[in-house]
């Protein structure tokens, strides 16, 4: 029997939060991922599901009848947003209204009564022009003023989920979600890091390009980060946005130092003109305190510790 749905399950968070929940219930999560997936495993890990397909996923839900959604299949660069709008509005809007909506129609054609939580994960992003310094660490309440199509698609996934709780009862969770990083994870500033770091380290020698060091991020191991999506799951008060961040922000030069440590040499730094973007947000953190409240979550694994998942992780993919 299916208990969990995780939709996205082969990206960073997803392929962790399958891992985690099977682990604790054997053969009651089925994952979905956008693209061929191979042969199915016997406990029904992992299945081809693009979330766009609205048949599909009706199909996907009415047959597995999850107690618990996780909804992460999403578009989840901000960069890329920009280049194509349209598949992030598709895949992550039109995615969104695709599981509601198969939700309903589990509730019109087969069991009136079919009551799941579903998790939708949703993003700091939605913030935007919000995060300014005196309204760091921010709050739930804070205007959503995104700034890119990405931060536009999160706020709508927000909204519905709002919507589909006001409107239709279906129990949801707004998961604002701050940086997360771990093992498995590409374009964030700790796996960049650790890519350059791990080179450096084959090659013998080098010097590690960097950006602006200056801007401060709070940066949330994953495994914290699953932590509260299952508590929220299980604790979180239907209808309501909680953020998921870390403790406190620091400035992305203190990095550098660690990975020092890690590596066990110095690290020559070289500013690369392409690593600077023209506008950078000079702090991202959000209060944890409804969340704290309602679930009893506190991070607990330290920045080091992250790193080392995260610089092993790298390592690992570089032959020796």
């Amino acid at each position: 029997m299916v208990r969990f749905l995780v939709t996205g399950a082969t990206g960073m968070v997803g392929s962790h939060l399958v891992e985690r929940l099977h682990a604790a219930a054997p053969g009651a999560v089925l994952g979905t991922s956008f693209g061929p997936a191979g042969p199915l495993p016997p406990h029904r890990l992992l299945m081809p599901l693009d979330v766009r397909d609205a048949a599909a996923v009706r199909d996907c839900i009415a047959e597995a009848r999850p107690a618990v959604i996780y909804h992460l299949a999403a578009q989840s660069l901000p960069t890329l947003s920009w280049r194509d709008p349209w598949t992030t509005m598709d895949t992550n809007v039109q995615g969104t209204v695709n599981v509601f909506e198969a939700v309903r129609a589990v509730r019109a054609t087969a069991d009136a009564g079919y009551d799941p939580m579903v998790v939708v994960a949703c993003s700091s992003a939605e913030y935007g022009a919000s995060l300014t310094p005196e309204r760091v660490p921010i709050d739930e309440e804070a205007p959503l003023l995104p700034l890119h199509p990405y931060g536009v698609s999160k706020v709508a996934q927000d909204l519905l989920a709002f919507q589909y709780w006001r409107n239709e009862r279906i129990r949801t969770i707004r998961a604002r979600i701050f940086n997360t990083t771990g093992p498995r994870k590409t374009a964030d500033v700790i796996a960049d890091f650790a890519g350059r770091v791990a080179a450096i380290v084959r090659r013998g020698g080098g010097a590690l390009r960097v950006g602006n060091l200056d801007a401060r991020r709070a940066i949330l191991d994953v495994r914290d980060l699953l932590a509260a999506l299952t508590l929220l799951a299980e604790r979180g008060e239907p209808g309501e946005a909680y953020n998921i961040c870390a403790e406190a922000a620091h400035p992305v030069g203190d990095l550098v130092p660690i990975f020092e440590r890690l590596a066990g040499r110095a690290l020559p730094l070289e500013t690369d003109p392409a690593l600077l973007r023209p506008s950078d947000e000079p702090v991202i953190l959000g209060r944890t305190d409804k969340l704290r409240a309602r679930t009893g979550w506190r991070p607990r694994v330290t920045l080091e510790e992250t790193v080392r998942a995260v610089l092993d992780d790298a390592m690992a993919r570089i032959p020796a």
